[in-house]
This record gives C-alpha cells, sequence and structure tokens, in this order.
C-alpha cells in the first residue's frame, strides 16, 4: 500500500513538473514510455497489471455500410474535415491521432470521446496523461454528429464518425496520396478511464516497448514502424523530448532548443521539413537523427533500420502500408457488452440506466 501510495505521488509531480523534476530527484515512472524511465521503474510501474486488451476482429464490420442506412453521413464527415483541415492542418492531424488514441484503449469505440460516461466517473480517457490538454478535433467530431443526427437520428456512431474522420484528414494533409478503406458499423462504448491509457505506447519507448503496445492489439512491428510515420505532421510539447537535445542532430537541436526557450509546455512541429503534409519525410528525418522523442530516434536500430530506409527511400511504399495499417488499427474491438449510438458524442445516452 505504502509502495502504491510513492508510485501515485510520483506520478502527480512528474506529471506537474514535467521532465525537470525527474532530472532533480532521478524518479520518473516509465507509464509505458510516456514519463522518462529510471532504474525505479520496475518497482513502480509493473507490467502487465491492466485490463484485458483487445484484439483485431473486424466481425461486424462492413465496407459502405452506411450507403443504404445514411447515404449522405460519409460525405458531410468529410466536408467537414476539409473544412477544418483548410483552416488549420493540425486538426487533420489530431483527427489521426484522435483515432489512434481512441482504437488502442477499449478498441475503436469512441469511447475517447467521453466527459460524461455510465459510471458517472470525471476521470475518463481525456483526463490521462497521453491526452491531457493534447488532443483535437473534437468540435469536428461534434459539428458532424450534429448535422448526421439531422439527416439520420441514431443510426451512425460517433467511433465510425472518428474514424471516418482520420482516413479523410489522411486523404486531404497527403494531397490525396492516401486512400484508405475504412469499414463502418462500430458501436459506441459507454466506459472510460483515465488510468487505461497507460496502453498507449509514449515518446520515451523504447522499441521493444512499442512492439509490445502495438503486438497488445494485433499489430505487427513493421505495422509500427508505419503508423509511427503519422508523426511526420503535426506538433509536440517540448517537455517530452528537452531531454535529449544532446542525441539530436546539432543543428536541429540549436533551432529547437531556441523554439523551446525553457518552456515545456511549448509546441513545435514535429517534421520541420514537411510540417503540413502527411508523406514518408519522417523517415529520413529517423535516419538524419532530425526527429523529436525516443521513440522516433529509436527506429534507427538494427531491429527496425531496413523497414525505416526502405520507406524512407521507395516512393508509395510507406502510403500504401500506411493504408493498410490503418485500416486494420479500426478493427480493433474491445469490450462489446453495453454498446449504443450516442446521440451526443462527448455523453452518453441514458446515464447509469445500464
Amino acid at each position: 500500500m505504502a509502495t502504491n501510495k510513492l508510485a501515485a505521488l510520483v506520478v502527480l509531480v512528474a506529471f506537474l513538473a514535467g521532465p525537470a523534476a525527474c532530472e532533480g530527484i532521478n524518479i520518473c515512472l516509465n507509464f509505458n514510455g510516456w514519463l522518462k524511465p529510471s532504474i525505479l521503474d520496475p518497482l513502480f510501474c509493473p507490467r502487465g497489471s491492466g485490463p484485458p486488451v483487445p484484439s483485431p476482429s473486424g466481425s461486424g464490420l462492413s465496407y459502405g455500410y452506411y450507403n443504404t442506412r445514411c447515404p449522405t453521413a460519409e460525405k458531410i464527415i468529410k466536408d467537414a474535415v476539409k473544412k477544418a483541415v483548410d483552416e488549420n492542418p493540425g486538426i487533420g492531424a489530431g483527427l489521426i491521432r484522435l483515432f489512434f488514441h481512441d482504437c488502442f484503449v477499449r478498441g475503436c469505440d469512441a469511447s475517447v470521446l467521453l466527459n460524461t460516461t455510465n459510471s458517472q466517473n470525471s476521470d475518463t480517457e481525456r483526463e490521462g496523461l497521453p491526452n491531457k490538454d493534447s488532443l483535437r478535433g473534437f468540435e469536428v467530431i461534434d459539428e458532424a454528429k450534429t448535422a448526421i443526427e439531422a439527416a439520420c437520428n441514431n443510426t451512425v456512431s460517433c467511433a465510425d464518425i472518428v474514424a471516418f474522420a482520420a482516413r479523410d484528414a489522411s486523404y486531404f494533409l497527403s494531397n490525396g496520396s492516401i486512400n484508405i478503406r475504412m469499414p463502418g458499423g462500430r458501436y459506441d462504448g459507454r466506459q472510460s478511464f483515465a488510468n487505461e491509457t497507460d496502453q498507449l505506447p509514449g515518446p520515451f519507448s523504447n522499441v521493444a516497448q512499442l512492439q509490445a503496445s502495438f503486438a497488445a492489439k494485433g499489430l505487427t512491428s513493421d505495422e509500427m514502424v508505419t503508423l509511427s510515420g503519422a508523426h511526420t505532421i503535426g506538433r509536440a510539447r517540448c517537455m517530452f523530448f528537452s531531454s535529449r537535445f544532446s542525441e539530436m542532430d546539432p543543428a536541429y537541436a540549436a533551432k529547437l532548443r531556441a523554439e523551446c526557450n525553457g518552456n515545456g509546455n511549448t509546441n513545435v512541429n514535429q517534421d520541420d521539413v514537411t510540417s503540413n503534409v502527411l508523406d514518408k519525410q519522417y523517415y529520413q528525418n529517423v535516419l538524419d537523427n532530425k526527429v523529436l522523442f525516443t521513440s522516433d530516434a529509436v527506429l534507427n536500430s538494427t531491429v527496425t533500420r531496413a523497414q525505416v530506409t526502405e520507406n524512407a527511400d521507395k516512393a508509395g511504399e510507406w502510403e500504401r502500408k500506411f493504408e493498410k495499417a490503418m485500416e486494420k488499427m479500426g478493427k480493433i474491438k474491445g469490450d462489446q457488452q453495453g454498446l449504443e449510438i450516442r446521440k451526443v458524442c462527448w455523453r452518453v445516452n441514458n446515464v447509469g440506466q445500464y
């Protein structure tokens, strides 16, 4: 009990103070790669104690699922995404990340959107360390849902809207180079818990940890490398990489150091070359040691370097693999009990009734 209380205290200190706290006392919990590892990590963060994880099945999903059920649904979502990406490409990156963070916790059930659950708990996935104050794109999902409910009441799940929005954001951000086949037919979950977000691979993860996180969801090492390529877009907080300036390309590190200016909450582009384009530039950045996270840099290792090099060198190679990996990730299913089609994406229907 005392160990658990100390662990909780250290997590709180590290979360509030950022990497500086860890450097000062040399204690930093891993939280599956979301905090810098330390020699005490095995004591405070035992592996294998979390809830059972789902695996891809895709049962009940089909392509063109809404063609007759709600023919305008996918166009409504696509239009909402295009409008958002045209105004701010970063929202598109946020929608792809939202999909990833949804599917890796409880399967693709839109649990990541909830702030009002069946258990009426306030510590939802949105409050988890990997998600708090960093997820984006909720307003796009809500806009699409409102329009769809007006056209086809109680027909299209929020989980499908998240999946289709990630598909469409990938298309627009890649200038049409990425076309993901995304089935529909998901249902929305009624539970969401912050502590379950420790299943998400974090920026301080090593290769073995990344492989284990993805394998737990039925995804291969190659698919892990492929999906990591989404780090070619979007922004990241300095607190998650400022400890490794000395490990980066010197000129790149100097530029980042100036942008961060000692503030761990400052956001910078993840890809300094083509920051608003979903392309294979990420893999050249890995090879050039011009990436932010430890989890990016470790891909330039003997275990995964061949895949990184292939993605960097072969035109169209990564784009095709990304399409398939996103499609497969969209089939991760979790606990199927008590699922529904929400009327509003951020709260369950009939709170507490079942």
